[in-house]
């Protein structure tokens, strides 16, 4: 679907963000939505058509999804209040925050049905879309190539009866048409997944066409070479849009513990039965959880990924809130040297 001159109802405007506008701010700026992002520029689409729009060092941070305000001198001015973001721990040894993905409907967690199956790595990304509020989906790729895929699907579903789960084949046009559905008219999907999972293949099963590069499989261990290199929404047949995002192999999580909570809903009410409030769900007299692992109502993989995950999230959070204390504190050791600056040019 090629769209030259969309609507904002085509690139899913809605009230949530028309009732942010000032009046000034309506009649004097333009409103756009981010499509692509690059090092030092983002793409935008708006109904005046797409617009590169250049972020200077100043600019406030802003990804795919974003709505944003710019002038006539495609001068980015701000983005509009988000109704639901995709934010990690950055890669590596950095404490900074990474912007993901703003204003998405619905997330495609992509998960492969070959030697990369991995509850725990799909209950990860279950705890992401949870704590940004964006129904999940999971989507589990390369059917064809598992002798008993239903078996897997029923695994995955047991994390969550409610929750939507295909597995398909994505050069299957059959099994694409599962997923119609999710791609309608003014709807913004994410795909999830570490590399290799088959998200590039997917993307082009749902778009009807080539338009992204697939890598090959390295047969040690079923692993992918990362095809996509920048983030970007992409316009679906049915209407909807569609955003990729490169492979996630270092996803961390950090400020996720209402995400993880209800990820992992039965052990935090588990957990209200146990006899002591700090219990630590090991070897505590009265613990429910452990209680349930015994009886077998709980599997023992999901109190040790729970327990990682959260141990995981407190650590990164307390790094980045330690991050943002220093900059706090230098920002103020700064203001009170050019003040004394200032106090001694006056001649004190």
């Amino acid at each position: 679907m090629t769209v030259s001159t969309p609507s904002l109802t085509q690139l899913g405007w809605r009230p949530f963000f028309q009732q942010q506008l000032s009046l000034d701010e309506f009649n004097r700026l333009s409103i756009a939505r981010v499509i692509e992002q690059h090092r030092s520029n983002v793409v935008v689409m708006g109904e005046q058509g797409q617009v590169s729009l250049t972020q200077s060092p100043k600019t406030e941070r802003v990804c795919v999804g974003d709505w944003v305000l710019f002038d006539e001198s495609h001068r980015l001015h701000r983005h509009l209040d988000r109704q639901s973001l995709f934010l990690r721990k950055a890669p590596g040894s950095r404490v900074a925050t990474q912007l993901i993905a703003a204003n998405i409907d619905s997330v495609f967690i992509v998960c492969s049905l070959n030697d990369d199956f991995n509850l725990s790595r799909i209950e990860r990304y279950l705890a992401v879309a949870k704590e940004a509020e964006v129904e999940p989906v999971i989507i589990l790729t390369k059917a064809d190539q598992c002798p008993d895929p239903d078996s897997k699907r029923q695994q995955v579903q047991a994390l969550d009866p409610f929750m939507m789960v295909h597995a398909i084949n994505a050069l299957d046009n059959e099994h694409l048409q599962e997923l119609a559905g999710y791609c309608q008219h003014g709807k913004t999907l994410a795909l999830l997944g570490s590399s290799g999972v088959g998200k590039s293949t997917l993307v082009n099963g749902l778009m009807g066409s080539e338009v992204l590069q697939t890598g090959e499989i390295r047969e040690d261990d079923s692993k992918g070479r990362h095809t996509t290199t920048f983030r970007s929404l992409k316009w679906l047949p049915q209407g909807g849009l569609l955003m990729d995002t490169p492979g996630m192999r270092e996803l961390q999580l950090s400020d996720c513990e209402q995400g993880i909570n209800e990820t992992f809903s039965e052990i935090t009410k588990l957990a209200e039965q146990c006899r002591f409030n700090d219990c630590s769900h090991t070897a505590e007299p009265g613990c429910a959880v452990q209680a349930a692992i015994s009886d077998g109502s709980l599997q023992s993989r999901r109190l040790h990924n729970y327990q990682k995950l959260m141990r995981e999230q407190a650590f990164n959070s307390a790094t980045l809130a330690e991050k943002r204390a220093k900059d706090r504190a230098f920002g103020k050791m700064i203001h009170n040297v050019q003040s004394e600056l200032r106090y001694r040019k006056k001649g004190h």
